[in-house]
């Protein structure tokens, strides 16, 4: 303690005009103290007042800059020694000495000024205003072939600092990336991939800057997909595979990256470490598993890369996939689910994969968790069914499997997303199907489900689906059963309100609905349409200018049979409608003028 005190006087006396030797062993015992016991030294070289001198010490001359830098480094390894590093002004100097040949004395400055922006707003801005960022690119640029262990020693240290500099900070991220450091960054990856410690250093600053939208497009250009896939491969601990996981993920969401790992090679080291680790109990295999599956679903989401790996239904991948729906694992059945879901994009694909089976699969799996069943493979499985559902030919064979039986199973959810994708599916399959729709349409618990959904506003996704649903019925059935069912459940209210509905194809879908209650069963309906107030709704949609040509072409339509009924014909009467179906009259969509003259004929006939 006594030598340090001496050397830390001595420095700031002899600092300005001392010998060389008398520095140097001054800072030899900085070095020797801060090896020993960093923190309390550091705290010291602090109190000291020495900081401010070390600036005067960094000059490419001075045979003691390499050690002063290492000094500084070995400091602000401690967080409250950065901040004094900066106000000491010690990096415009150092970022001055990056201009040097000499590599220790670019080995300790990399250092230097790498922990100095470790987790420091103010490091990070001192770096950026010095420009230190530009001449450590051009560094790992000129190096990037060298290969001796020296310059991998600096390149590992550069990019560190680059990786400390820029750490969660979007806009020097967004600065790297403009200095062109993605494809310098790959460049090292396949050079130096026998050296760990800096494919290490790559791969962090890839998941550093991954995330950045701007970064993947560059990340497209280059070689990257084949250089970690190739890494992955070699790779034996789980550490490691994690690392490359944390880089694959964000890029994987690059449709175009999507593509280049799947060219790459990387689905058949993702089916290799599944079949590895599914029977595992261990940590680490069940969240290899995890990440390994999760990723596979993820590269199906781009359409290219689904469509590769699809093969027509006769891709080992898509069979692979498919065994995953009857594990044991939760894990795979979610992922085997999901990835059905992303196959079944397109009418082909769907079409293909109903007549080979694979709803059968689904329906097994759903009834594997009817009861207190896991939610997320709930989700999967009926979201891959509602795909498959969405081709004109699946329907039927659909509904002949069961399918709507099965799905009704999970009617006493209380899970919003199910009850999303229960509807969802529901409203597929009866699509144009008459009988289901009939079924359905008569299933009284199904029916007051429904009402129920309608109104839950917490839920915005589950009440629109349920009121597009009710309406479904009624227009895919035609059915005046169906209609008496939602009438005694108390749906028609909901069918009014959706009328008014932000969204026009929702508007129409209830206006359609209204129509046929009004057109077959209006005297069971006229008191609950009256109690909604649809006259006056409709009365505001064909006033307003807003509203989409379809819209005013069904509200007359409505109109038109509404007057079927004395008490709403009444309403009709008293509200000015002639006035507003006269000026529609000479409306630029032809349909909608016609409609008004026929509805003006309708309306004077009755007045």
């Amino acid at each position: 303690a006594d030598n340090l005190s001496e050397a830390l006087k001595k420095l700031k006396i002899t600092s300005t005009d001392s010998t060389a030797d008398s520095l140097e062993g001054c800072l030899d015992c900085l070095l020797q103290a801060l090896a020993q016991n960093n923190m309390e030294t550091s705290e010291k070289i602090q109190k000291s007042g020495v900081l401010q001198v070390f600036a005067s010490l960094l000059t490419p001359q001075s045979s003691c800059t390499a050690k002063v830098a290492n000094i500084i480094a070995e400091v602000a390894r401690n967080e409250f020694m950065r901040n004094p590093c900066v106000d000491a002004g010690l990096i415009p100097p150092l970022v001055q000495l990056l201009n040097c040949k000499d590599q220790e004395v670019l080995l300790q400055t990399g250092r230097a000024l790498g922990n100095i922006c470790y987790d420091s707003h103010e490091g990070r801005n001192a770096v950026d205003h010095a420009g230190g960022a530009h001449i450590v690119v051009d560094h790992l640029r000129s190096l990037c072939s060298k290969t001796d262990p020296a310059s991998e020693k600096l390149l590992t240290v550069f990019c560190g600092m680059l990786m400390n500099y820029s750490n969660e900070n979007d806009t020097l991220q967004s600065q790297l990336i403009n200095m062109g450091v993605i494809p310098t960054l790959v460049k090292l990856l396949g050079i130096h991939c026998q050296n760990a410690a800096l494919t290490e250093m790559c791969l962090v600053a890839f998941g550093n800057l991954a995330e950045l939208e701007s970064s993947k497009e560059q990340f497209a250009y280059t070689n990257i997909a084949e250089e970690l896939v190739k890494l992955f491969k070699k790779q034996i601990e789980h550490d490691k595979k994690e690392m490359i996981f944390e880089v694959l993920a964000p890029l994987a969401e690059n449709d175009v990256i999507k593509l280049q790992l799947v060219e790459a090679g990387l689905v058949e080291c993702l089916l290799e470490i599944v079949q590895k680790t599914v029977d595992s109990d261990k940590e680490d295999d069940i969240a290899e598993l995890k990440t390994a599956s999760d990723l596979m679903v993820l590269l199906l989401l781009g359409d290219e890369s689904m469509q590769k790996l699809f093969e027509g239904g006769k891709g080992s991948v898509f069979q692979r996939v498919l065994s995953w729906i009857p594990s044991n694992s939760h894990q795979l059945q979610l992922a085997g689910a999901l990835a059905i879901a992303n196959f079944a994009r397109n009418d082909g694909n769907c079409i293909h994969m109903v007549d080979n089976g694979i709803v059968q699969k689904l329906m097994d799996l759903l009834d594997r968790h009817v009861e207190d069943g896991n939610v997320t493979v709930q989700h999967a499985a009926l979201s891959a069914l509602r795909n498959l559902a969405i081709p004109v030919v699946n329907k039927a064979k659909m509904l002949s499997a069961g399918v709507a039986e099965a799905v009704l199973k999970f009617l006493r959810s209380e899970m919003p997303p199910v009850q999303f994708k229960l509807l969802g599916t529901l409203r597929m399959l009866i699509d144009a199907q008459a009988e289901a729709a009939e079924q359905l349409g008569k299933n009284a618990k199904l029916v007051e489900r429904l009402v129920e959904w309608c109104e839950a506003k917490d839920h915005a996704g589950v009440m629109g689906e349920s009121n597009r649903l009710l309406s479904a019925l009624i227009r895919h059935s035609k059915s005046k059963d169906v209609i008496r069912t939602i009438v005694q459940s108390g749906g028609i209210k909901h069918l009014v309100t959706m009328a008014t509905s932000e969204h026009v194809i929702m508007q129409n879908e209830a206006l359609v609905a209204l129509a046929l209650i009004a057109a077959l069963e209006l005297v069971t309906a006229e008191k609950d349409l009256e109690n909604a107030q649809l006259v006056q709704i409709l009365h505001r949609l064909l006033s307003d200018d807003r509203s989409a040509p379809e819209i005013k072409y069904n509200s007359m339509v409505l109109i038109c049979a509404l007057i079927g009924s004395e008490p709403l014909q009444k309403e009709v009467q008293s509200m000015a409608f002639l006035e507003v179906i006269s000026k529609l009259r000479s409306h630029e969509n032809k349909t909608v003028a016609q409609q008004a003259s026929l509805t003006e004929q309708r309306l004077a006939v009755e007045s």
